[in-house]
């Protein structure tokens, strides 16, 4: 039991980047259903980011690795949100078009980036999963002391915490800061908000990059921490159904990042369930699969039938902002 709520941690956390990341978006009024392709971009980032260290020299720094990693993993995320940026904010395009197509995009881009580019690095594959062992899966050996807590709250790699103070930093940002206040008023109603003097696309293209950047590190992380460095075929296809889950996630947790780190928790392990029950079929392990969706549309119906204001989405959810028509 205890390695199966360590799992759901750990796979929890891929959620959480993803589902932070869109939090804040939707939060400026920009449904971005392009996080799945962004994910993926993020990872193909993160391991060419990586990769590159690990090549280049003979004894690779932990530390080093991962902040490389990061910062790649952040840069491909964030141009790809700045895509999508430029195409919903100035040019005014349809977000839902537009996300399908950064979706389509960020999934062949990192399918084709990660073979034809980073795995022909000299040693690249075995170089990763060492990084994914050693540094990305590191941490402090005085936890295996603490028995069965510290195998499943403190066994993790360094992204996890990331994840966890990410989740904390933005639900305080958006509740007692003012520029949660302003990010918050440009959600509901930009109008409103620019003619109290907020630049409203200023903080739409600060939010839909800062939330993209969070989400690719969702992808770095299924790759380099539950994966362990691996880098199969299937990773873009893998990532980008997580990444549609995110997108349902920031539903289910009432558009509240600090829920969204129990929630993430709890559709990583409805995500592995099938994986730790005997005598699963195939179809069932796909109805299993089905759980949290099903599960984010009854609370999404609850939501609507209870009407709180604080429990719906921004306003101006997907909705362009013309100010000539202020």
């Amino acid at each position: 039991m205890d390695i199966f709520l360590a799992k759901a941690i750990e796979f929890g956390v891929i959620f959480l980047f993803g589902c932070i990341g869109e939090t804040l978006t939707e939060k400026s009024g920009h449904l971005n259903l392009g996080i799945p392709g962004i994910m993926c971009a993020g990872a193909a980032g993160g391991c060419f980011g990586a990769g590159i260290y690990l090549t280049s020299v003979e004894n690779p720094n932990g530390f080093v690795t991962v902040l490389l990693a990061i910062l790649f993993a952040c840069l491909f995320a964030g141009l790809l949100g700045g895509v999508y940026a430029f195409l919903t904010v100035s040019l005014r395009c349809n977000q839902n078009v537009t996300g399908l197509a950064i979706t389509i995009f960020g999934v062949g881009f990192a399918s084709f980036f990660i073979n034809s580019v980073v795995l022909t690095l000299e040693n690249a594959s075995t170089l990763l999963s060492m990084a994914g062992i050693n540094f990305f899966g590191a941490y402090l050996p005085i936890f295996d002391k603490m028995g069965v807590i510290g195998t499943i709250f403190f066994a993790h790699g360094p992204l996890a915490y990331l994840a966890i103070v990410i989740a904390i930093l933005s639900a305080l940002m958006l509740r007692k800061t003012r520029i949660g206040l302003n990010l918050r008023a440009v959600g509901e109603s930009p109008a409103t908000a620019d003619a109290a003097g907020i630049n409203v696309t200023l903080y739409k293209y600060v939010f839909i990059l800062v939330g993209s950047a969070i989400a690719g590190l969702g992808g770095l992380c299924y790759v380099m921490e539950y994966m362990g460095g691996i880098v199969g075929s299937t990773v873009s296809s893998t990532i980008e159904g997580i990444g549609w889950l995110s997108i349902a996630l920031v539903i289910f947790t009432l558009w509240k990042p600090d829920l969204a780190i129990v929630g993430s928790f709890l559709f990583g392990a409805l995500y592995i369930l099938s994986n730790y029950i005997t005598g699963v079929t195939f179809v069932q392990t796909k109805l299993l699969n089905l759980v949290p969706y099903m599960v984010t549309v009854i609370v999404l119906i609850i939501t609507s039938v209870r009407g709180k204001k604080e429990n719906q989405p921004p306003a101006s959810l997907g909705l362009s902002y013309f100010r000539e028509e202020r």
